[in-house]
């Protein structure tokens, strides 16, 4: 045996200091890779909309519902399994509202503990009993694992489970009960949940929902571009953070930065309402919000347009330090004529301009900072750097993020991979180095972290200014388009020069060749695996599918975003990818949750079965399954190590 080899079955035998010891972690491993496998959640581009977020991980995009159908199939009637669908979302609302009609609450305590009793057994039924005591409340742990464990030992099994019952009626728990149950079901219900990118910007909030996420038991974020440029605001990177305030302010989301972060927006609106006082600054509307009275939304359109242009100042001087970007085209100042009041993009057409009152802008170095807006500046670094909740909220996108992740032979990632026209990947200089497909992912990921842990001030800066080249170049993969015209959207009326043309990656989904050398790329067998991305919204309201290469790439971004909903036609797409294969489901867009309680509403429109196994997939067959096998090919090592002597066991 090699000293190596020796070395590492000595540690193990500190873990499992027997013969027996290591023989019965081996039968619990193989027991638990015979096991099917959890069932896998996937979300992407949520922009801020918490209610129908929230609705959506209560709901197990349908799991929930699936596994009230297999328990019960046809024993309830549909309004039965709708009443009690709602009560495993909503267990406290729907209570509350069963009480005002309900006359015989005692028996329907009753009726409903035994229901949730047998949706919990069904559901805890593909995990270990370890993992399932685990998840259960601690207050009621040893109850609810008496009620959904089989007793073989008790003979009138039915007396003994009414006998819990109508105790925990007797001492007034059955609400608490109930809620613990439904509380359990929904954290059973989905074993992982992956978020594919875009949790911030555009609904009011993203701040809720990273709540939500840090307490989740187990989950992977893929950064989106949205998340990338709240990164770099968070590390003080200026361009970002201007874009971040331009993008809460132009969809009515100050409440988001004051209330949710406590970052304080007094300096940029004192030095607005200063500057832009006597312009109207009607190309800077609002989007979305109309409970602003007249005031509110006067200050929030001199906000909005004071903010965008020191964004496109940051930007230019950020793009003309780094030569290496290529986005040159993307430096727009310095081609307006403001005696014509006309700009000449690098095209060379000339266009008018809507509004041409620059009052911070020297027409002579046009991408300086005024003294004014270099105050405000500083203030919110200093406030975004120096917010514990934001800071919090960060360290959870790198702690459980990156830019990809490879789970179980699927391929996740927000944006796109980064391809020529012909299907080869695109090279992509970062820094004077060129890189390309997944070696492109790592090198931008390792910037990224750099940004928050380096050292050194040259690489904290590197990794600051890659967030802001990450949002908005052509070259980064969770852009994708060929250039981001914020700029022209503001001030030229010409809807031609409004057009982001989408990378190559978005009209060689259907490539099988194509497809197949991006998976081989990330070491998958394309045979197998699938990309499952989203960032750009399927409009399935002008037919267009999100499943695409017979299966092999799943777009899901659907449109969680209430700004998209008109065009997609739907409130967004969601994954299950449980022992059976792959299950798409759409959803209706989501009014309330009072609604969803009062009515019984759900919000999963269809479900389709993307791709089904020939064979229930076990844990056995999952990336954590392999781990299992290797743990246990070690144990069989030490369990022959101690039986040859050559390790020594510790009774």
């Amino acid at each position: 045996m090699k000293k190596e080899e020796l070395r590492y079955l000595q540690r193990l035998a500190e873990l499992y200091p027997t013969i027996g010891k290591a023989s019965t972690e081996i039968i619990n491993l193989q027991s638990i890779l015979n096991l099917p496998k959890g069932t896998e959640h996937f979300m992407s581009d949520i922009h801020g909309e918490y209610e129908a977020f929230s609705h959506v991980m209560r709901n197990g995009s349908g799991a929930v519902r699936k596994k009230i159908d297999d328990v019960f199939g046809h024993t309830l009637s549909n309004s039965d399994k709708r009443a009690l669908a709602t009560l495993i979302y909503y267990p406290k609302e729907k209570i509350r509202l069963v009480k005002k009609t309900e006359e015989d609450m005692e028996n329907w305590y009753k009726i409903t503990l035994y229901r949730l009793i047998e949706v919990c057994k069904t559901t805890a039924s593909k995990y270990t009993r370890s993992k399932v005591r685990k998840a259960l409340p601690a207050d009621y742990a040893y109850v609810i694992e008496e009620l959904i464990t089989e007793k073989a030992e008790v003979l009138d099994k039915e007396a003994y489970y009414d006998a819990i019952v109508n105790t925990i009626i007797q001492i007034k728990r059955a609400e608490n009960f109930i809620i613990a149950l439904a509380e359990l079901i929904q954290r059973l219900v989905v074993d992982h949940l992956h978020i594919l990118g875009d949790i911030f910007d555009r609904g009011p909030g993203p701040h809720f929902i990273m709540d939500r996420l840090m307490e989740y038991h187990s989950l992977d974020i893929q950064w989106g571009n949205h998340d990338a440029v709240w990164m770099g605001a968070a590390v003080g990177q200026k361009a970002c953070i201007a874009t971040v305030l331009r993008n809460s302010i132009r969809y009515g989301n100050l409440d988001i930065l004051e209330d949710g972060y406590g970052i304080n927006m007094l300096p940029l609106a004192t030095f607005a309402m200063e500057v832009y006082k006597d312009d109207a600054c009607d190309a800077f509307e609002i989007k979305g919000n109309s409970n602003y009275n007249a005031m509110e939304k006067e200050l929030s359109q001199k906000m909005h347009k004071a903010i965008s242009i020191i964004q496109f100042k940051l930007e230019g001087q950020l793009i003309r330090r780094h030569k290496e970007f290529h986005m040159e085209n993307r430096c727009l100042f310095h081609r307006i004529n403001p005696e014509k009041g006309t700009i000449t993009l690098p095209d060379g057409k000339e266009y008018p301009m809507i509004d041409c009152n620059f009052p911070t802008v020297d027409w002579k170095h046009p991408y300086d900072l005024t003294p004014g807006e270099k105050d405000v500046l500083e203030r919110l670094e200093v406030a975004f750097r120096n917010c514990e909740k934001l800071q919090k909220h960060m360290r959870l996108l790198l702690d459980k993020g990156g830019l990809y992740k490879i789970y179980n032979g699927n391929l996740l990632f927000h944006g796109c991979i980064p391809l020529n026209e012909d299907g080869t990947l695109k090279e992509i200089q970062i820094y004077g180095k060129t890189y390309k497909g997944k070696e492109l992912y790592d090198v931008l990921e390792t910037y990224v972290r750099r940004a928050f842990f380096a050292v050194d001030s040259e690489e904290q800066r590197r990794g600051r200014d890659i967030l802001w080249f990450i949002w908005a170049s052509p070259s980064s993969p969770l852009f994708g388009k060929d250039k981001m015209t914020t700029f022209e959207r503001y001030f030229i009326k010409d809807p031609a020069t409004h057009k982001e043309i989408k990378g190559a990656y978005y009209h060689l989904l259907e490539n099988e060749e194509v497809v197949n050398r991006m998976l081989e790329e990330f070491g998958l067998n394309p045979e197998e695996g699938h990309i499952i991305n989203g960032h750009v919204p399927v409009h399935q309201g002008e037919g267009e599918s999100p499943v695409k290469c017979g299966g092999k790439v799943i777009v899901i971004d659907g449109g969680f975003c209430k700004a998209y909903q008109k065009v997609t036609g739907i409130a967004g797409y969601t994954l299950i990818y449980n022992s059976y294969g792959l299950i798409l489901s759409a959803h209706e867009p989501f009014t309330s949750a009072e609604k969803a309680v009062e009515e019984e509403k759900d919000i999963v429109s269809n479900r389709v079965a993307v791709h089904y196994a020939s064979k229930r997939r076990l844990v056995g067959d999952t990336d954590n399954g392999k781990q299992l096998k290797e743990r246990i090919a070690e144990l069989m090592q030490l369990l022959d190590a101690y039986r040859k002597g050559i390790i020594k066991e510790k009774k």
